[in-house]
């Protein structure tokens, strides 16, 4: 039995049944560094260090000592699975007759790094930097349409001493496909523990980024609150519409459209110059997102729209008027067809801006 086992980023962060798998086993095979946090658990064992770049060694010599009739775990850091010791096991298993393997899951650096940075990730693409194995074109394509996809994108080996072009390569390519002020999440390992930091995209090439270091680009709707870093995903709020706002509607619905912005209101301009006034109130209050601007009242359980400018600008509200009718035809569809608002209001993020 060949036992691919990911024990983590660390050892607090090792699964009972990775503990297990290796207490059980005869011969463990590693890179060397990561025999370390396993040291306690090796007596008794026979211990194969190899370095990296050896990795079709370490899975050929696994193949032989499990012929030979020994349990054998090939350790991998992270997950076996995620630019692990898996694909190389299981490209060469095809090889030989009657191999078995297991392949025993760890925490992969994106989820670790996310739970340092909030809930950053939501659908999302986890792309390796390193052209060593792969031709940078295809690096650049994959964070390419990662981007325009508008995933959040999780980055492993960024950049090294010597492999510095294909980060600069990828990070012009972000530029190109997201908003400068796209959150971004910098989480580096060290001796000393993990250094967690919440940028933006523009400001990413002034952090030192080495090989221990996973980063998290954010998408459209990523949004930092308090420290954390909040990709959400769209839960609904549950509230009665208010009188004033189901007044406006009413006349909306009437037809009584105010385009653009409404001069005559005394309140107006109630953010900016120039605003729509289309939607006077918020057809998706309260959204419960701060991804445009949005926020808390904190101890009071009230939405503030105050920051939130998004549903004044031109491009969203045409946006948002070429569904809206279909949606709402009267004004409890505020309240009865919510999910499908807020489903609008995503795409018209996305879209919009």
């Amino acid at each position: 039995m060949i036992s691919v086992i990911g024990i983590g980023p660390s050892r607090e962060d090792m699964s009972i049944r990775a503990l297990n798998a290796i207490k059980n086993c005869e011969v463990i095979i590693a890179y060397k560094a990561y025999i370390k946090p396993i040291e306690d658990l090796l007596d008794g064992k026979e211990i194969i260090k190899k370095g990296m770049g050896d990795e079709i060694e370490r899975a050929e010599i696994a193949i032989q000592k499990s012929r030979e009739g020994k349990n054998v775990a090939i350790i991998s850091s992270g997950d076996p699975g995620v630019f692990g010791m898996g694909n190389v096991v299981f490209q060469l298993i095809g090889k030989y007759s009657d191999i078995e393997v297991e392949v025993i899951p760890g925490v992969t650096a994106a989820t670790f790094a996310a739970s340092k940075l909030g809930a950053p990730l939501h659908d999302f693409a986890v792309i390796s930097l390193s052209d060593i194995l792969t031709p940078l074109s295809e690096i650049k394509r994959k964070v390419e349409f990662a981007s325009k996809g508008d995933f959040v994108i999780a980055i492993y080996n960024p950049r090294s001493k010597t492999r510095k072009e294909p980060f600069n390569e990828a990070y012009r390519v972000l530029l190109e496909n997201k908003k400068p002020s796209t959150p971004v999440g910098i989480v580096k390992s060290g001796d000393n523990g993990v250094d967690t930091t919440v940028t933006t995209l523009e400001k990413l090439k002034d952090h030192e980024i080495n090989m221990s270091t996973t980063v998290i680009i954010g998408n459209s709707m990523t949004y930092v609150q308090d420290g954390y870093m909040i990709t959400p995903r769209g839960y609904m709020i549950r509230s009665d519409i208010h009188p004033l706002s189901k007044e406006f509607y009413e006349r909306f619905l009437e037809g009584e459209i105010v385009e653009g912005p409404n001069l005559d209101c005394e309140y107006y301009p109630c953010h900016e110059e120039g605003q729509s006034c289309t939607f006077c109130y918020c057809p998706f209050y309260p959204c419960g997102d701060s991804s445009t601007g949005g926020k808390w009242i904190k101890d009071k359980g009230v939405w503030s729209c105050q920051d939130c400018t998004w549903i004044h600008e031109d491009k969203v509200v045409k946006c948002i008027m070429e569904k809206f009718p279909e949606i709402v035809k009267e004004v409890d569809d505020l309240k009865k067809r919510k999910k499908d608002l807020l489903k609008l209001r995503r795409e018209c993020i996305q879209r919009a801006g």
